[in-house]
């Protein structure tokens, strides 16, 4: 068959799927509409266990309940227990981390968008696991990082959590959720899970929809909602899967027959499709298929599409003699699990749209988390239209901020979302849905659900008169959120005279200015003591009167202008630095003055993370010193902010 009758054909196939896919998963017709899914059916508990008479039923109570475990889910549960919230967390895999675990193997990017937009890494949570990751795994093993995700989930107390485990039902009062249902195979157990407020953390909305949320699918016309960049007439079609490869070189030939099922690939379907020469270690996102038909219903389908392209990828890369460098490579790892882009979107108070990421975001005031990705949107049919580029990709000029409105559910009273299923049109959706984001998005949900579980109220109460309340307690958390700064009543350093007797760049006093990250080369908020021979610097906040803390905080620079993630590309890593950040300070005390007496509150030696606290009985201190002997090899003790609570 020559290439002309085979795209024929291909052509026809792709058409009848297509109908039929339009047909089968989407109400919509061409232009897709808002949707409020029907609320689902509680059925009686009896009725619910006699088909499942060999599952144990187990209930457990809860503050927050989280369904899905990626990089949104595990940010959200974090945020939550570390607020004071009890958290029941379920993940559908038997391992977090999402599409960043060792089942894909994406690396996590976001406002600094891979690092063509120096110091706008993400702070807060996201920051520390990254931070972890390097020092613990320099050597780039993805279970490690699956480790290191499960480690500092269960050192919570006030986390359950349960892996292989899917959410399946819940149970309703009104517009509210009262239980959760979700089942693990494995242990043949179903836990019904009660809790004042219930996170969606899934990707695929499953908590959602099983609420009756109202969601959004498909790409809205450009005239909904006065996006340039919308397609001029809406349809049903979205972004696609992906499932990466890795590779390595041995000092031998490897030799490499590929299975009778897998694609023949050939020039033209790598027509904008590159493959660097001399660069085989790590698969290629644009193998991606799915976008015509529905992610989610026929995962098993795509998933045996994209083996056949990654397949015959790699035949062409070691057979067709167009890479002949190839010759000592080998693949290490195949991924059997489609990394998924977009399915189901939830509907908040507020629907983000292109013109909230551009600007419009200025105008609000619930800005919760940030992003900066690019619109960055793939064709439908991915792979399979080798006649385009495999990526539209439009920069936005500056990180922005993300509402609040945008991360819980208009018509589910307790329903919170986070991650690539937030309240968004398609065009906003195609910046926002990069890791990085979902995790900062993960974290502002999860503390706002552990508010709202503390002071009692919804989340559109929340945002309605705690919304101040909310961004504080993120930026005390280390959260980056534009244009708000650190106004928190509690914080006593806010009061405090700041000097230093070490000549160094910056002012003291800009530890204690609300800010926490700098332009790369600016001193505008962080103070750099001089370290060396021998000599320490020291960063005193003092009072007028002595005042009662138990509680210090402080925030180190951990070199924002520098890329740093989890990734399997040699290129992408070689701009990172995989251990302790130069930048950060090492070894310090942190001392004070009781009653003109000098007094110990804390040593730390091999410090590598960003914020660092300390608790101690409370004391009447007339000041507070930082003491650095040493760093991870900058020459100045760099500090961004000290913080002092009662």
């Amino acid at each position: 068959m020559d290439r002309r009758s085979f795209l024929a054909l291909s052509t026809l196939g792709a058409s009848y799927s297509l109908a039929i896919d339009a047909r089968r998963f989407f109400q919509a017709p061409a232009e897709p509409q808002s949707q409020a899914v029907a609320e689902s059916t509680a059925f009686p508990d009896s009725d619910a266990t006699s088909t499942e008479r060999h599952m144990r039923t187990i209930d457990h109570k809860a503050d927050v309940f989280i369904a899905g475990g990626g990089m949104a889910g595990v940010c959200a549960a974090l945020a939550a227990a570390r607020n004071g919230a009890k958290v029941f967390l379920v993940q559908d895999r038997s391992r977090l981390g999402g599409n960043a675990s060792s089942e894909i193997r994406m690396h996590i990017v976001g406002a600094d968008a891979h690092g063509s937009r120096p110091g706008w890494r993400e702070g807060g949570l996201i920051e520390e696991i990254r931070l972890e990751d390097a020092v613990r795994n320099p050597h780039r093993a993805w279970e490690l990082f699956d480790l290191t995700l499960y480690d500092l989930v269960k050192r919570e107390p006030d986390i359950e959590l349960r892996l292989d485990t899917s959410v399946y039902h819940v149970e309703k009062q009104g517009s509210k959720i009262t239980r959760a249902w979700a089942r693990c195979d494995k242990t043949e157990t179903i836990y019904r899970v009660g809790a004042e407020l219930f996170c969606d953390c899934t990707g695929d909305s499953r908590l959602g929809l099983e609420a009756g949320a109202a969601f959004r699918t498909g790409r809205e016309p450009r005239e909904e909602f006065g996006e340039k960049l919308a397609q001029k007439t809406g349809d049903p079609l979205s972004q696609g899967s992906s499932i990466l490869f890795t590779a390595r070189e041995h000092e031998r030939e490897m030799p490499y027959t590929p299975p009778p099922w897998a694609r023949k690939i050939t020039e033209n379907d790598l027509l904008f499709r590159k493959i660097p020469r001399g660069s085989y270690e790590y698969g290629y996102w644009w193998i991606e298929l799915g976008g015509t038909r529905n992610v989610i219903s026929d995962n098993e389908e795509l998933r045996y599409e994209l083996l056949r392209v990654v397949l015959g990828v790699w035949d062409w890369i070691k057979n067709s003699g167009q890479r002949p460098d190839s010759a000592n490579w080998a693949l290490e790892t195949v991924g059997m699990i489609p990394g998924k882009r977009e399915s189901r979107r939830l509907e908040g108070d507020h629907i983000q749209t292109q013109s909230d990421l551009t600007s419009g975001w200025k105008q609000r005031d619930d800005g919760v988390s940030i992003g900066g990705w690019a619109f960055d949107d793939h064709p439908p049919k991915g792979f399979d239209d080798w006649k385009q580029p495999p990526v539209w990709s439009r920069r936005i000029a500056e990180p922005y901020n993300i509402a609040f409105e945008a991360m819980y559910s208009r018509n589910v009273d307790n329903l919170l979302m986070a991650g690539r299923n937030i309240s968004n049109s398609h065009v906003a959706f195609t910046s926002t849905r990069v890791m990085a984001t979902c995790a900062c998005i993960g974290q502002a949900v999860g503390t706002a659900a552990a508010l709202c579980a503390e002071s009692k109220v919804g989340p559109r109460e929340l945002r309605k008169n705690h919304i101040t309340k909310l961004q504080q307690r993120l930026l005390r958390d280390d959260q980056s959120i534009r244009g708000v700064g650190n106004e928190d009543p509690g914080d006593l350093a806010r009061r405090a005279t700041v000097t230093s007797d070490t000549e160094g760049s910056g002012r003291p006093e800009n530890v204690i200015d609300g800010h926490v990250r700098d332009k790369p080369g600016q001193w505008k908020h962080r103070f750099g003591a001089k370290l060396g021979d021998g000599r320490k610097a020291t960063l005193r906040l003092g009072w007028d009167r002595p005042v009662e803390i138990s509680h210090v905080q402080i925030t180190f620079d951990s070199g924002f202008h520098r890329q740093l993630t989890l990734s399997a590309s040699d290129r992408v890593t070689r701009t990172m630095i995989r251990g302790p950040q130069p930048e950060t300070v090492r070894d310090y005390e942190l001392r004070a003055t009781v009653d003109g007496n000098d007094v110990l509150l804390a040593r730390v030696e091999g410090n590598y993370q960003r914020l660092r606290r300390h608790s101690f009985q409370r004391i009447r201190v007339s000041d507070v010193r930082l003491v650095v002997s040493a760093t991870n090899g900058a020459k100045e003790a760099r500090v961004f902010e000290v913080r002092c609570y009662a």
